[in-house]
């Protein structure tokens, strides 16, 4: 029954630690869409179409 806090502090950091890996890609800009706005471009018109 010992290791039942020691899990429990083990699976507290790896969370901690996926956390921060997640802020960190967040903060760098790794979730940044650079795609879609230059592709948004060329739909417009199927819109306008569509009226």
């Amino acid at each position: 029954m010992n290791i039942i806090p020691l899990m429990i502090g083990v699976s507290l950091l790896i969370a901690l630690g996926f956390l921060g890996a997640f802020f960190w890609a967040n903060k760098s800009g790794q979730y940044d869409d650079a795609d879609t706005p230059a592709m948004r471009m060329l739909f417009d018109d199927v819109k306008d179409l569509r009226k």
